[in-house]
């Protein structure tokens, strides 16, 4: 295909910030992202992702910093001056045009001569396999095909930079899962960058060559999805990257490991930074606390939930601990069980005071 992103080596993000009166939604944000890559920002509602996005696309002005594409200040520039293609949550197409214009919209704002746009259009169709579909109006297609002409229409001005705002929340879970894939084969296709909003760390784990993870306006980590999945810097990373125990206790060192108490029993855990005895927070993925004959922790289960391949559980241990945890065997509510955690997999960190 002849579609492919307009080239540049880096954008880049230095000290970004926005208010909204006394509202910091953006904090001295710092970034770059190089060509090709697929970036995700990643958490929960009101950490700033979305505002970051629009600052990006133009649509919502800087409080302070800058924007540089290379060695172009871009955070000055209008919207359409900075040719970026954008995909919104809600598609944002135009109902009454067909596909085909509703693909060829921004190339017909830019001047393009037509024999220019009709063939930038039918690679963009192929690209996003909806040729059969052109003459056809929104209203007429599924939501994944509407979808798919909203990045056709993103991608088919060439940008450097296509910037995605939570564009599958709309869809079921097999169309999720499907346009994921589409999502990624296009981005490498076309070797544009990609920064995309989400709040769903599986979808940031399985898109992205890096995640920011982003709390309270600010970037609280960077890294590829493994170091993000098997070690958040942070005890709120780690509760956002699924790490749904998250028992305060005391430490004590143990060698190289920490000494904490879980659910009244001790374990060892891993101490994410060289840390002291002390306050900490014990984090434990619910798939690495496990039901094992001779576990150390005693918990009595108060839910199981069949999820297909095991049971998603939660119990209380001793001192009242609510602990979750996941089952390969079937158990039911008042089930006694033994819960057993690999030291690897219990991460310490520095309790950070309230």
């Amino acid at each position: 295909m002849a579609i492919a992103a307009r080239d540049f080596r880096e954008l880049r993000l230095d000290a970004m910030s926005r208010t909204f009166g006394s509202l910091n939604a953006l904090q001295g944000v710092t970034l770059s992202v190089r060509r090709g890559e697929f970036i995700a920002l990643l958490g929960p509602s009101g950490c700033g992702k979305s505002t970051a996005l629009n600052c990006l696309a133009g649509l919502l002005t800087l409080s302070g910093g800058s924007i540089w594409l290379d060695n172009t200040r871009i955070d000055r520039l209008k919207p359409e001056e900075r040719g970026f293609g954008m995909v919104f949550q809600n598609y944002a197409l135009f109902p009454h045009m067909s596909v085909r214009k509703n693909i060829g919209f921004g190339l017909t704002m830019q001047g393009r001569p037509k024999p220019e746009l009709e063939r930038k259009v039918d690679e963009a169709l192929a690209i996003v396999r909806l040729g059969d579909q052109s003459e056809k109006l929104p209203g007429q297609l599924s939501g994944g095909q509407q979808q798919r002409v909203a990045i056709a229409r993103a991608i088919v001005i060439e940008p450097p930079l296509v910037l995605m705002d939570e564009p599958l929340s709309n869809l079921d879970a097999k169309l999720r899962l499907e346009m994921r894939a589409e999502i990624r084969r296009i981005h490498e296709l076309i070797g544009s960058a990609t920064i995309y909003v989400t709040h769903d760390q599986e979808e940031a784990l399985s898109l992205a060559d890096r995640i920011v993870v982003m709390r309270d306006g600010m970037v609280r980590q960077v890294g590829t999805p493994e170091e993000l999945y098997s070690r958040p810097a942070h005890s709120d990373v780690a509760e956002f990257m699924g790490y749904r125990n998250q028992i305060c206790s005391r430490a004590a060192k143990a060698g190289n490991l920490m000494d904490v108490s879980v659910g009244g029993v001790s374990l060892q855990g891993t101490p994410v930074e060289p840390m002291a005895d002390g306050d900490a927070v014990a984090a434990i993925r619910p798939d690495d606390l496990k039901v094992s004959a001779g576990g150390p922790i005693s918990a009595t289960v108060e839910s199981a939930q069949y999820h297909g391949s095991d049971f998603y559980c939660s119990g209380r241990a001793a001192e009242g601990t609510e602990l979750y945890f996941r089952s390969a065997q079937r158990i039911e509510k008042g089930d006694t069980v033994a819960l057993a955690a690999d030291p690897s997999r219990v991460l310490v960190y520095p309790r950070v005071p309230s």
